[in-house]
């Protein structure tokens, strides 16, 4: 007999868009396949996205959500040669893009990602090429690994790959989602001064707990200004823009000359905008980050085990339990919000 799996798939994309726990064959892993029992899942606001707008993206029905998950290899096809059964993997956001620049070019922007262009991870079952996936980092369980291939690896990729942070250099995270907080371990861990910007302050001392040596109440100061008081108006070398839209004119404000922004969030729109004036007295670097490539992965699941980094888990549901992640989801979190298996 076909050995089924159940997995929870979109039938269209709108705003409420029910998601359905169905039952299919557990596929068989092709020529240079591997099979994994998925573990955890856990959830980006990406997800939210694609299951309200579709992001413009081809969308094949019955579609599975969802691109970040950590599980273990039940079978292997033939010429598969970069893991074996048993080994603990996680998945990487964008298949295909193993090093230097991503697949793509000027027309065609690369955005090949799984929970998107690729099916998606929310099953009990996945069969996907070997390439596709990293060895599991050691130290932390399947629900916590599952949270590294997007937010984990978009907050590395802006700050030590492309932003070769060093001791001492003035880092400000917006909010305290899943990016943010990476961000905040990473930096932190890195020996940066880390701001931490987030609404009321049971979040601010969360953040500071976890390592942020400054918080600042965007309900109750303007925090520019208090970035200028707080650096002696020096301003801050690297700043991870999660929000996007007009609140990039308040980055631009708070960069300090020759600094960095990571535009990475769009929490405030898709269209950024800000002054041309401190954009050319300050030259600072602005980078567009799309989570990142393999090898780079590949580098902080290293550091993740050798640092000893916890990513910070806001509520842990069951598998049974998908739709009421994603309200949390809708919600906000203070970190990640995972499904384990």
């Amino acid at each position: 007999m076909t050995k089924t799996m159940k997995r929870w798939t979109l039938e269209n994309i709108a705003v409420g868009a029910p998601l359905s726990l169905t039952e299919t064959a557990v596929p068989t892993p092709a020529r240079g396949e591997v099979l994994v029992r998925v573990k955890a899942v856990s959830l980006n606001y990406r997800d939210k996205l694609v299951r309200e707008t579709g992001m413009g993206l081809p969308i094949q029905f019955p579609f599975v959500p969802a691109s970040d998950m950590a599980g273990v290899v039940e079978a292997v096809g033939d010429d598969v040669a970069r893991f074996f059964v048993g080994d603990r993997v996680i998945s990487t956001f964008h298949p295909g893009w193993i090093d230097d620049k991503p697949l793509g070019d000027a027309r065609n922007p690369p955005y090949k990602t799984l929970g998107g262009f690729y099916p998606g991870v929310l099953s009990e079952y996945v069969a996907m090429p070997q390439d596709w996936l990293v060895s599991a980092p050691t130290s932390l369980d399947d629900a916590e690994a599952s949270t590294l291939p997007c937010a984990g690896l978009t907050a590395w990729f802006a700050l030590v790959e492309r932003g070769k942070i060093k001791p001492g250099d003035r880092v400000l995270v917006q909010g305290t989602g899943g990016v943010a907080l990476f961000g905040l371990q990473i930096a932190a861990a890195q020996g940066a001064e880390v701001f931490v910007t987030s609404s009321g302050p049971e979040k601010l001392a969360r953040a500071k707990a976890l390592g942020a040596h400054h918080g600042i109440d965007r309900n109750t100061n303007d925090w520019v200004e208090e970035v200028y008081r707080l650096t002696d108006d020096r301003g801050i070398d690297h700043v991870i823009e999660i929000a996007g839209g007009p609140n990039f004119a308040q980055s631009l404000k708070a960069v300090a000359p020759h600094g960095r922004i990571s535009v990475i969030g769009v929490l405030e729109g898709f269209d950024i905008s800000g002054p041309a004036a401190p954009l050319l007295l300050k030259s600072p670097v602005v980078q567009g980050i799309s989570v990142g490539h393999r090898r780079s992965l590949e580098d902080f699941v290293r550091a993740v085990d050798s640092i000893a980094l916890k990513p910070v888990i806001d509520h842990r549901y069951v598998f049974g339990e998908a739709p009421a992640a994603f309200d949390h989801l809708d919600r906000g979190a203070f970190g990640k919000i995972v499904i384990e298996l």
